[in-house]
């Protein structure tokens, strides 16, 4: 029989290699998805923002308010201008506080201020100017006649004071703070105390203070006394005003520091006791007293109303005001 016929096999070419599989891209890894920086940033930002609305909320809705200012007779002035008011009042004292602070009589009934400081804070630019007005001086109160300045806060509280500034001043009061006694040393001890420096030492039993000379950190009670001693010093009263300009300067930039804003355990205490301590008008917020602040913390031009003299009269020793320098004063803050 016939054999059968090999299959055909293709010639392979020559000189060509032989055939390989094709190569295998590499496997890529899969990149973690990274949350961006930006959404970070946002959602800190949102944190931040809910944080200090918040806060700010709850300290204007905890303020204390009262019919301070009455609609004023003046015109509108330039700027904005604050009446600041330090009362002695010692409603709600207790009787450690009281001996802590030598307070005296807490029987004493009503209400005086040993303190008056008119704040201008310019609308652009310009440091703000803080004007003291000694208590004593001998001023035009409104529906009284000649008196002591101090004497309008005791007949018709902040709204007669407020008459009686704006009448013998020229200028416009637009807001109203006012301090209380036993909170002025709260608010010391919640920042960690404040630097002040006398200038010579002072022993005042009667305000319950014995410091030296220099600057020196002074807790709540001591830097009560020191705002407040008057009979130590060669120039009572004007000595004085100085000391509580100095103070107020004091606690303002404390307060403002990054120190106290990033620490809890003063931020917190400091704002229960602000609360407690401050007074403002109707009117008035958190955000008017934020302002206030930034404006002080840059620093402020510090006067007195100028003096011509000192009298004895009916309302007792009185400081007489120099009419022409004092008017120069103000025409600057009008």
């Amino acid at each position: 029989g016939q054999q059968p016929m090999p299959p055909m096999q293709r010639p392979e070419p020559q000189n060509q290699p032989p055939r390989q599989a094709p190569p295998r891209a590499p496997r890529q890894k899969r990149k973690r998805r990274r949350p961006r920086i930006g959404r970070i940033l946002g959602v800190l930002l949102l944190v931040i923002v809910v944080i200090v609305g918040g806060t700010a909320w709850w300290v204007d809705s905890s303020l204390n308010r009262i019919d301070a200012l009455t609609d004023s007779a003046t015109g509108n002035t330039k700027g904005t201008n604050w009446l600041l008011v330090g009362s002695d009042s010692r409603e709600g004292l207790s009787d450690e506080d009281g001996e802590r602070y030598a307070a005296g009589d807490l029987s004493e009934g009503g209400q005086r201020t040993d303190t008056i400081i008119v704040v201008h804070v310019p609308s652009v630019g310009g440091k703000p100017t803080m004007v003291s007005i000694p208590r004593d001086s001998y001023v035009e109160v409104p529906g009284y006649g000649m008196d002591k300045i101090n004497s309008a806060f005791s007949y018709g509280g902040p709204q007669l004071l407020q008459q009686t500034v704006e009448q013998n001043t020229g200028m416009r009061i637009d807001h109203y703070m006012e301090l209380g006694f036993a909170g002025f040393a709260g608010i010391v001890d919640a920042v960690g105390g404040v630097t002040l420096c006398p200038k010579e030492p002072i022993d005042d039993p009667m305000a319950g203070l014995n410091v030296e000379a220099g600057c020196q950190k002074m807790d709540g009670p001591t830097a009560l006394g020191y705002v407040r001693t008057r009979y130590t010093s060669a120039n009572g009263d004007l000595d004085r005003v100085e000391r509580q300009r100095e103070f107020l300067t004091a606690v303002i930039k404390k307060v403002g520091s990054l120190s106290t804003m990033i620490n809890p355990f003063r931020a917190f205490p400091l704002i229960s006791n602000l609360t407690d301590a401050v007074t403002v008008d109707n009117g008035d917020h958190v955000w008017h007293l934020a302002s206030l602040g930034l404006g002080l913390v840059r620093g402020s031009e510090q006067q007195t109303v100028p003096v011509g003299g000192f009298a004895d009269t009916d309302a007792g020793s009185v400081v007489l005001w120099d009419d022409a320098a004092a008017e120069e004063l103000f025409s600057t803050m009008r």
